[in-house]
């Protein structure tokens, strides 16, 4: 089981490349980190930890840019994996959001993964044109879409929201295929959804029955023929030896911690003892 850090950007507190420095240091595998173009003042969608117009976390205003902030990370950094928890592809138009993936893929040397979901905040997304009934139609379409672009010399799309006919874009990734993470609530739809269209799942922050929802997208998984077992990446807010061995036990490839919203020294503090506890080797 690897593990992972996942960085609440904001404009304040550690850097990205400062954490990832440190996270690479200590010996962890990912370094992950969250999008939100903007937060609309008035909103009628509710945070799913809240369950009203309150949100959970003041960064919540102040999210970097996901690609900036991987893109200083990658220059900084060696081995350790680049991803998102979560990205918003629906929000981006996905000619350009492939470049800026393919690009960092490129000059990372292969070490990109994109964690998406399909948006709670159907208020940002309705900003950006995208339907709350159709963000599952709009999300599957800018995967397919990018995919084409990654992968064909000459990529075309032809679909109910994105649309273009046959054109060049490089560089290609340097992986044959970008292993993409869903990030959403552990239900059948949700796994029907990510086993025709994603590789693997990132659980929700307070998902509970974690082991009894991996055995389900297992189940899933088989039942659309997919090969191998999915990746599932289970977030983490403290470290617990017990829960650790129990998933472990059920299927979970890799644990993520979420980083204290502290200082600089305090947050790379908090790296080495947790490496420490992990019994990780830089």
């Amino acid at each position: 089981m690897r593990y992972g850090i996942v960085l609440f950007t904001s404009d304040r507190g550690i850097t990205p490349a400062d954490a990832a420095v440190a996270a690479e240091g200590a010996g962890f595998d990912t370094f992950y980190v969250p999008e939100h173009t903007h937060i609309p003042v008035v909103r009628a969608a509710a945070h799913p930890r809240t369950a009203d117009g309150s949100l959970p976390d003041d960064r919540y205003l102040r999210t970097l840019d996901p690609w900036v902030a991987l893109a200083t990370v990658a220059a900084v950094t060696s081995r350790i994996g680049l991803s998102t928890a979560v990205a918003l592809p629906a929000e981006h138009h996905p000619i350009t959001l492939a470049k800026a993936i393919a690009s960092l893929d490129h000059l990372s040397g292969g070490r990109v993964s994109l964690g998406v979901g399909f948006g709670w905040n159907t208020d940002e997304l309705a900003h950006h044109g995208v339907p709350p009934a159709k963000r599952r139609t709009v999300l599957r379409e800018h995967l397919d879409a990018m995919r084409a672009l990654w992968t064909d010399e000459e990529a075309s799309f032809e679909g109910q929201f994105v649309n273009f006919g046959a054109s060049w874009s490089w560089p290609k990734p340097v992986q044959k295929r970008i292993p993409v993470l869903l990030g959403a609530a552990g239900t059948e739809k949700t796994f029907a959804w990510l086993a025709e269209h994603a590789d693997g799942w990132i659980t929700t922050p307070t998902e509970d029955g974690v082991d009894a929802k991996i055995a389900l997208l297992h189940r899933v998984w088989r039942e659309h023929e997919r090969e191998g077992t999915p990746e599932v990446v289970a977030l983490c807010g403290r470290h617990d030896a017990a829960q650790l061995a129990q998933w472990a036990e059920a299927g979970v490839t890799e644990v993520v911690f979420g980083m204290p919203d502290r200082t600089a020294d305090e947050v790379r503090a908090y790296i080495d003892r947790l490496a420490g506890k992990l019994g990780l080797s830089a």
